[in-house]
């Protein structure tokens, strides 16, 4: 008693706040009830989510077959100089075989390679004659 009197509290105000915060922190009485079912919820399944789509596997170049990608400085039906993408200073001229020489005869005829055009050459390394060449022609002037 001279405890509580020495902290500032006497015992009744002690008893009175210790029923105040049992009243509030009890839990609350409910009834009891009978034994409710729960009904589950139905789950409608979406469309699975595609995170990559599966890209083809390029197919590899024949033998002694070589890719040069580049930007078109000159074109005619006999053969075509391309500048190298990553390396301005490198510049080759492939002559063009018969096949190559056909389409290029085509691609001339609707406007052909303009200078700046992005071509890849697919070449015989053994003597860089351009067997087929990929790439958009721009529109004629």
């Amino acid at each position: 008693m001279k405890l509580l009197r020495h902290r500032g509290l006497c015992l009744p105000c002690a008893a009175v706040a210790l029923l105040v915060v049992g009243a509030f922190s009890a839990p609350r009485a409910t009834a009891q009830t009978a034994a409710t079912t729960l009904i589950p919820i139905a789950v409608d399944t979406a469309a699975p989510i595609v995170v990559n789509a599966v890209k083809p596997k390029p197919k590899p170049l024949p033998a002694g077959i070589v890719k040069f990608e580049g930007y078109v400085m000159h074109a005619n039906t006999a053969e075509i100089t391309v500048r190298a993408t990553g390396n301005d200073m490198a510049l080759q001229t492939f002559a063009l075989d018969k096949n190559a020489s056909a389409k290029m005869q085509q691609t001339i005829s609707q406007g052909g390679y303009q200078y700046g055009d992005k071509v890849t050459v697919l070449y015989n390394a053994a003597n860089q004659v351009a067997v087929k060449i990929k790439g958009k022609p721009s529109k004629p002037l």
